[in-house]
């Protein structure tokens, strides 16, 4: 719970505020971009909410906060319907899981529902409200794991929903051992008809990418948005495995086509094959001018 006695300074007077605990994990900023920004390394207030539709927003951020650094002085009335209000639709059938988890340093999680089975997309905390939502939806048939950093209580989430968890083997560690699908090798994985992983080594060695019906791209750590460079890019200063390869892979995962780019860090980015296809060109020449 956040700390009214340790409220940042930085914070503008009223009920919403961030405590000296935040992370700097971005999720606030970007799931209630007219409540939370950037001061000093680390997120505050910058304007109360003015509507009830930004408050809902805040809430949410509230809510996903892997830290529970944002709080409120009064006693929210409204907690439990906003817990209802998770997973968030993000287009179609994919939602938002939110309640992001700090062990993955506020990574987001997705679900795809679909007739065939669910699948949950890196995993969020396990938090009870988000388990009875997602048991309301039809449960989960795949966890898929784009890498090691983003697994949080992906145990939690096996033993609830008894899913079948997936990850490269390159990534696998003491945690992860006991995962049913271990991918190996650099070729593509076609878990369905609709669904397609393909390996991208570069953050990690066993980085991996989920591209679905040729239209969501769940890029892990792999690519994002960026509003400070208004383009797509790759994590240059968060890089653990191989630039290199990852520019190679970056070139792979250009020759495909999608309309969404869903990270587990970093923005979403929503647009038209011919405008993703020329960030795509603006990410490969990022990376080349930061060899």
């Amino acid at each position: 719970m956040a700390n009214l006695k340790h409220r940042r300074s930085q914070n503008i007077s009223g009920d919403f505020y961030v405590d000296s605990s935040c992370i700097d994990c971005d999720t606030c900023r970007w799931m209630a971009p007219e409540t939370f920004n950037w001061q000093d390394d680390q997120s505050a207030v910058y304007q109360q909410p003015q509507n009830d539709l930004q408050r809902i927003k805040a809430m949410q951020a509230l809510l996903a906060c892997p830290t529970a650094s944002i709080g409120t002085v009064e006693k929210p009335t409204d907690i439990k319907s906003i817990q209802q209000q998770f997973p968030l639709l993000v287009a179609e059938n994919v939602y938002h899981c939110g309640y992001h988890a700090e062990s993955s340093y506020g990574a987001a999680s997705y679900l795809i529902q679909r007739p065939e089975g669910n699948i949950l997309v890196d995993s969020p905390r396990f938090a009870p409200p988000l388990v009875k939502q997602i048991e309301n939806m039809g449960g989960v048939r795949y966890m898929y794991l784009t890498h090691r950093d983003d697994v949080a209580d992906h145990e939690k989430y096996h033993q609830h929903f008894q899913c079948d968890r997936i990850l490269h083997t390159d990534d696998i560690s003491t945690g992860t051992k006991s995962v049913e699908i271990q991918l190996q090798g650099v070729e593509n994985y076609q878990l369905d008809t609709d669904l397609l992983i393909i390996p991208v080594a570069g953050h990690t060695k066993g980085h991996t990418v989920l591209l679905y019906r040729d239209q969501f791209l769940f890029s892990g750590d792999h690519l994002a948005w960026s509003d400070r460079l208004q383009q797509l890019y790759a994590f240059r200063n968060a890089c653990w495995y191989s630039w290199t390869e990852l520019g190679k892979s970056m070139a792979r995962l250009a020759t495909y086509n999608f309309e969404w780019v869903l990270p587990g860090h970093g923005r979403r980015f929503h647009s038209d094959l011919a405008t993703m296809q020329q960030q795509m060109r603006k990410c490969l020449e990022y990376i080349d001018n930061h060899a």
